[in-house]
């Protein structure tokens, strides 16, 4: 076994042995659920989109949920094409439907740090917060077995690269508009 295969698998068996209990089974599902689609960092794009005072940080938002789904899922997702821990280790009982789609980088992880780094470019305590939200989604990918802990990562940085760039183009086309009116 490779040295990142035994980091992946060493990681997820001792979440697996040490950390699973009745509470966490019923919680993890329902926070993964909050990142499915990128459901929760949408609404939060479209509230921030619709209050004045917030409505660059609501597009910022959004171009980047869009940038993740164009570099992520149909970029690198079938580029890497990784096969999920539970088709390797086939005897471990999910608590969610299985994804059907490839695991490297974890589209939840991506599209939550990228909302997030979007939020803390603007506001340090929604950033905070919702940095909070995003290692939680992360961790209940690890938790629910459907990631690897490399997936994470690459979601982790490739998120927050996205994040990073919506804000450097929303901001840069901004700026050659407001010097063109």
């Amino acid at each position: 076994m490779n040295p990142i295969q035994s980091f992946d698998t060493s990681v997820l068996n001792f979440i697996q042995n040490n950390m699973t209990c009745g509470v966490f089974d019923a919680v993890m599902p329902f926070i993964s659920a909050l990142g499915n689609s990128a459901f929760i960092w949408i609404v939060i794009g479209i509230v921030f989109l619709c209050l004045k005072k917030y409505k660059v940080f609501g597009i910022n938002v959004l171009i980047a949920l869009i940038l993740c789904g164009l570099i992520g899922n149909l970029g690198l997702k079938p580029l890497f094409a990784r096969v999920r821990p539970y088709d390797i280790y086939t005897d471990v009982v999910l608590l969610i439907p299985r994804p059907r789609d490839y695991s490297f980088p974890s589209g939840h992880t991506m599209s939550s740090f990228a909302a997030a780094a979007v939020m803390f470019r603007y506001n340090k305590r929604f950033g905070g917060l919702a940095c909070l939200l995003a290692s939680a989604i992360a961790f209940s990918r690890l938790y629910l077995y459907v990631h690897f802990p490399t997936d994470i990562i690459g979601g982790i940085v490739v998120g927050t690269g996205i994040g990073i760039a919506a804000v450097f183009l929303v901001e840069t086309v901004g700026d050659k508009i407001g010097r063109s009116n």
